[in-house]
């Protein structure tokens, strides 16, 4: 399947960039009921718990699934006909009509580029494109500095706009190409969520492309039990658990994604106001928040920022983030106050 993919985090399909393991006790007494399958270019996967008679379970999956097709019919950018790749490919400066949920995403997406003072920017794929990380995948060469400022003339989010009545969209460059893949997965997680919420199951996890959201507990009755993965591109393994309950979450870094050229690493982090990839030490960082979508869009806003930046808007923000920072070789922790009563143990420092 033709998918979304990520402006600033390529999809497990590609490689994993952020892990989110999401798992229940070693011991659980009832097995959760667990679907499982492809979207986006990734995968999708919800455990359901104490189900309650009546719901039709093959119908249950179909819902799951159109819910998410229909994500993809409207925000993918690898498919020609996506109400979004419609809008890219159209050089209008008028405005154009779109669905209510495109709008939402984006009215999210520029609130959180407005917060970060740009680092968050739907509209960097030229530069996404000009390093290699775009759909051609070509780690061939450094861009020029006279390329690189082309680029970045063509990216600003301050040229989009969106209005809620009647839902519409425009842009102010014929050539502006809005990609959501930052945000987009997590509120694809949303969007599965609402349904099951809908049909009144109350103990769930959704997770697509490692983006999550809990509700309620897992088959132990305890709450959700997630792993981190430890940002190290050489390993799989877990990097520390936290305790989800009626929460998403969402990780980014720069450890799957990345190329070398003459001993530097060049991340697929790319930061919109410089358009060069991150040069700091944050190996990744995790949100945890109300929705997928918000954790999903500041996981990557705080990777651009880097641990100093980053960690002073989660505070200001009061976001329970997580920063692992890569000192010479090993990982050091730095984590909000609101993040803290999530934590279940550190496994695998070093």
């Amino acid at each position: 399947m033709h998918s979304l993919r990520t402006c600033l985090r390529l999809p497990p399909l590609l490689t994993v960039l952020c892990l989110a393991a999401a798992g229940c006790e070693n011991q659980a007494p009832v097995a959760p009921i667990e679907y499982n399958g492809l979207t986006m270019g990734t995968t999708y996967s919800v455990k359901l718990v104490d189900i309650p008679a009546g719901p039709d379970l093959q119908g249950l999956q179909e819902g799951i699934e159109s819910r998410l097709a229909a994500v993809n019919a409207r925000m993918s950018t690898y498919l020609e006909t996506s109400e979004l790749s419609r809008f890219n490919n159209n050089n209008s400066t008028e405005w154009q009509e779109a669905s209510a949920e495109l709008v939402k995403v984006l009215q999210n997406a520029l609130s959180i580029s407005e917060l970060s003072d740009g680092a968050f920017d739907v509209t960097v794929g030229p530069l996404v494109n000009l390093w290699g990380f775009g759909p051609g995948m070509t780690h061939d060469a450094i861009p020029s500095d006279a390329a690189i400022r082309e680029a970045q003339g063509k990216v600003g989010y301050r040229a989009l706009h969106v209005r809620s009545n009647p839902p519409a969209i425009k842009k102010d460059r014929g050539d502006l190409y809005v990609d959501l893949s930052a945000i987009a997965k997590g509120y694809a997680v949303d969007t599965v969520a609402n349904y099951l919420d809908t049909v009144r199951l109350e103990n769930y996890l959704v997770e697509v492309g490692g983006e999550i959201r809990a509700r309620g507990h897992n088959a132990s009755g305890l709450a959700w039990r997630i792993g981190i993965e430890r940002p190290d591109p050489g390993t799989r393994a877990v990097h520390t658990v936290i305790h989800l309950h009626d929460v998403a979450v969402a990780t980014s870094g720069d450890y799957r994604n990345y190329f070398e050229k003459a001993g530097h690493r060049y991340s697929h982090a790319l930061d919109p106001r410089t358009g060069r990839p991150v040069t700091h030490g944050l190996a990744s960082v995790t949100v945890i928040s109300g929705t997928a979508m918000h954790a999903d869009g500041m996981a990557t806003t705080l990777m651009i920022l880097g641990p100093d930046a980053g960690y002073q808007l989660a505070e200001r923000e009061a976001l329970a983030a997580l920063f692992v920072v890569r000192v010479d070789d090993h990982f050091v922790d730095r984590f909000t106050p609101a993040f803290a009563r999530y934590q279940a143990g550190r496994e695998n420092h070093g």
